[in-house]
């Protein structure tokens, strides 16, 4: 099995260089909507899902070399270019000068921010659970720039225009690939 499909050799990775949970939970969440996201294009899963997995990996340890040291730490992990770049690319503008090119790349610079939204909005909820949010919920609070300000809605809505989603259907699927792995993120209910 290559590296990169290896599901628990990346999750492995990722707590080796994150301890925050929260960071972690971000990981496993924009992991699960990368999935989603490619069961909705006929891609593989497990591909989109893993690059989804890492695309923090150098965050937390190295913040001012973000999508720069993760080169090196998957190089020195047997990942291939092609999946390094795609995991640089989610930085692009701001970190990074990797553009996304391939819808999946197009996606995960669309999502990333987005399931950060995301998650900030379930916490506000009585349920504390994404399995009752709704797209309204999280259409208001993307209009409050004040709510989840450090989430950046131009690479968002940039994303969504180049990924080819409306706004609207971005968020919807977003939603729905953060409910498959709520559980995992912390974010489930026994109630729904």
């Amino acid at each position: 099995m290559s590296a990169q499909l290896d599901r628990e050799k990346a999750l492995a990775l990722l707590k080796e260089y994150n301890e925050s949970e929260s960071l972690v939970n971000h990981g496993l969440a924009v992991s699960g909507v990368m999935e989603h996201f490619a069961k909705l294009e006929g891609e593989d899963p497990d591909y989109w899902g893993i690059v989804g997995l890492l695309h923090d990996l150098d965050y937390e340890k190295y913040p001012d070399q973000h999508c720069v040291k993760v080169v090196e730490i998957l190089e020195a992990n047997d990942y291939e270019k092609a999946f390094i770049n795609s995991v640089v690319s989610h930085g692009f503008g701001f970190c990074a000068d990797v553009e996304p090119t391939h819808q999946m790349e197009k996606i995960l610079y669309a999502t990333d921010e987005l399931a950060g939204l995301i998650t900030a909005c379930a916490y506000m909820r009585p349920s504390k659970s994404v399995n009752d949010l709704e797209l309204k919920s999280v259409k208001k609070k993307f209009k409050t720039a004040s709510f989840a300000a450090g989430v950046n809605r131009e690479v968002v809505t940039k994303g969504a225009e180049m990924a080819g989603y409306s706004l609207d259907e971005l968020m919807q699927e977003t939603i729905l690939g953060m409910r498959a792995v709520a559980d995992d993120i912390g974010l489930g209910s026994n109630e729904v």
